[in-house]
């Protein structure tokens, strides 16, 4: 029986997946769910912003647009995983097996590399709203930007992971870039 796609859990049963001894839902997993509630906390502190943001309505709409976009992400990284289980299962002496290993873990470097993108489209806007929105949401705001923040550099680390034997990868340096990106955060 195939488990059920991670948004058809409650958020208490997709908290016990996660500490289950299993590898999915794993980081990744983690990481597009954090990116998808800083989304929600930033569309919601935007919105709650009119009176201070003559574009916070564009603001919160795009907010939810990245959120759609993370809310799958989770899932697809367990699905890209399992690429590398299946070849870590190969027999040591299977001289496909580095190959299949390799090939695996770069197909699953993408899903990361989108969290941290998304990540970091999220913190921009929940940035703009902590300096220039509602007074009354700034810590809402302040929120969304650590956790976009802390998303963006555990979904960065995946990459660097997945990519550790190959040093060229443009992925990695956009990964680099994306951290960079992310450093500074408004003052609360």
């Amino acid at each position: 029986m195939a488990e059920p796609d991670l948004l058809d859990l409650t958020l208490g049963a997709f908290l016990t997946r996660v500490a289950e001894p299993t590898p999915a839902p794993g980081a990744g997993a983690v990481s597009a769910t954090v990116v998808a509630l800083a989304a929600g906390l930033t569309a919601m502190s935007a919105g709650l912003s009119r009176r201070q943001l003559p574009d916070a309505e564009a603001m919160a709409a795009r907010a939810v647009e990245l959120q759609d976009r993370a809310r799958p992400l989770g899932q697809r990284d367990g699905e890209a995983y399992a690429g590398v289980l299946a070849a870590q299962r190969l027999p040591s002496d299977d001289p496909r097996r580095a190959d299949a290993l390799r090939a695996a873990l770069s197909d699953a470097t993408d899903v990361p590399l989108e969290i941290a993108t998304i990540g970091a489209a999220v913190l921009d806007i929940a940035a703009d709203v902590v300096r220039r929105g509602n007074p009354n949401l700034k810590g809402d705001a302040l929120t969304a930007c650590l956790m976009a923040q802390g998303a963006v550099r555990s979904a960065a680390a995946l990459v660097e992971l997945n990519l550790s034997g190959d040093e060229d990868d443009p992925r990695r340096r956009r990964a680099a870039e994306l951290v960079r990106s992310v450093s500074e955060i408004p003052a609360g």
